[in-house]
């Protein structure tokens, strides 16, 4: 692992690098809550938040956001929709069906950077406990795999490959292994 370690600082001078001009896009850590602010009249830029200074929770929103099309980034938080801890068993499948993609995206960032990837159902039940994540682990190894034969979305393979230089691991997508047995 370089010596510089997993500072958020990198990440948002390497998205930076990646996508403030091109995409008049600015990722910025410190937000109580992750969230997305499309530009306006009075605020001109794109706004990123990722959470704290939670490394996971910057590469988690860059992946919402390389995912999101021309139109879901002009809306507030890519117009998805939250439901908070407690879901139901329905709310939890349809929170898995859309978190595969970006959590698939932010698996491939973690390799990158060669920091680990957790998995996140963000769904503790009455008990305090994590509902079965079996099902999920498999579709997000499938959703991966699926990217490493078709290649992946363009803004995600350009900031994969300059998180690949910056944290000096030189990986390529070709190269990465899935494993649903591996994820914590």
């Amino acid at each position: 692992v370089p010596s510089k370690g997993f500072d958020c600082a990198r990440l948002e001078a390497v998205f930076d690098r990646c996508f403030a001009d091109s995409e008049n896009t600015r990722l910025i850590g410190g937000a109580a809550e992750p969230f997305y602010q499309p530009a306006t009249i009075d605020q001109p830029i794109n706004l990123l938040y990722f959470r704290e200074d939670y490394f996971a929770s910057a590469l988690h929103e860059i992946a919402h956001w390389c995912i999101a099309g021309a139109e879901r980034r002009k809306q507030l938080d890519f117009g998805y929709w939250y439901a908070p801890e407690g879901r139901s068993d329905d709310e939890q499948k349809s929170f898995e069906q859309v978190e595969v993609k970006p959590q698939a995206l932010e698996w491939y960032f973690s390799s990158a950077c060669h920091y680990p990837f957790r998995i996140s159902v963000d769904n503790f039940g009455a008990s305090g406990e994590l509902p079965d994540t079996s099902q999920f682990r498999c579709d997000l190894v499938a959703q991966a795999l699926y990217w490493q034969e078709t290649l992946l979305p363009e803004r995600a393979l350009q900031f994969f490959n300059a998180l690949a230089k910056e944290f000096e691991t030189d990986i390529d997508v070709d190269v990465l292994e899935f494993d649903a047995e591996a994820v914590a």
